[in-house]
């Protein structure tokens, strides 16, 4: 793969402001904890540790020796992929942070975030089926097409990337598990159904790159690179499959009956 050391070089600049704004990012959702746990019942420290290893997930793709190497190396940007747009999602997800918000914000700022959730253009994106569109679709683009070499050249279209692959993850993963609370809730079957169809997709997409390198990509990177993007994959997916099947087996188990 060909290597365009000009734009690492040229976005190092920045490379601190990012690992502060983690930083700060992970503080905030500290500081909302401990305020939550003192007026309210104690927020989970589980919560917290997720949120801690999904930032610091999505922070190892952007900035350090991964994302440096993910310019030369197809393998290196894979294990990025994984953690920007898989891992980090579901660690952030299980930290319920909108639920956290709700809890932390007054009364009214709170009515407009839930109003906000509520929105037709958050209903709609949000959607099982929009969402694993703009998630698996946005990947189909990114590796069969040009943008893949496009962005190794250009820093903005390198964030822009990089921002869409993690918000299309996290919004697949919201609209797969109900950890927040759900405006606009739907059937376990009817998301299971939609993952599966997802899967598949990316499954099938780490086949094509293995066969058909994207652009600049040799070809024994695109083949190590997909089959990291099928095995480790179907790993993070996994963890996903077993949540979600334990909420549903949760939801259909039968209530006890309460003695009269």
């Amino acid at each position: 793969m060909h290597s365009d050391g000009h734009l690492h070089d040229g976005g190092a600049w920045f490379e601190p402001m990012l690992l502060g704004s983690f930083a700060l990012v992970i503080l905030i959702y500290i500081g909302a904890a401990l305020y939550s746990g003192r007026r309210y019942k104690k927020w989970p420290l589980s919560r917290t540790l997720f949120w801690i290893l999904g930032v610091m997930s999505a922070a190892s793709a952007i900035v350090g020796p991964i994302a440096a190497r993910a310019h030369m190396d197809f393998t290196a940007h894979m294990v990025g992929h994984l953690l920007l747009g898989m891992l980090a999602p579901i660690l952030l997800v299980l930290a319920a942070p909108i639920t956290l918000a709700l809890r932390t914000l007054d009364v009214q700022s709170a009515r407009r975030l839930s109003r906000l959730l509520k929105s037709w253009p958050l209903r709609i994106i949000s959607h099982p089926i929009s969402a694993s569109i703009l998630n698996i679709g946005g990947l189909w683009i990114l590796y069969t097409t040009g943008l893949y070499g496009a962005m190794q050249h250009n820093i903005t279209l390198h964030a822009l990337v990089h921002f869409h692959v993690f918000a299309a993850g996290y919004l697949f993963t919201a609209s797969m598990i109900y950890i927040d609370p759900a405006p606009h809730p739907l059937t376990f079957k009817f998301r299971m159904i939609v993952f599966a169809l997802s899967l598949a997709g990316h499954d099938i997409l780490s086949k094509y790159i293995y066969a058909h390198p994207p652009s600049g990509v040799m070809k024994e990177q695109a083949e190590s690179g997909g089959m990291l993007m099928y095995y480790a994959g179907d790993a993070v997916d996994l963890v996903l499959i077993c949540i979600l099947c334990c909420q549903w087996f949760k939801a259909a188990r039968p209530k006890e009956s309460i003695a009269i």
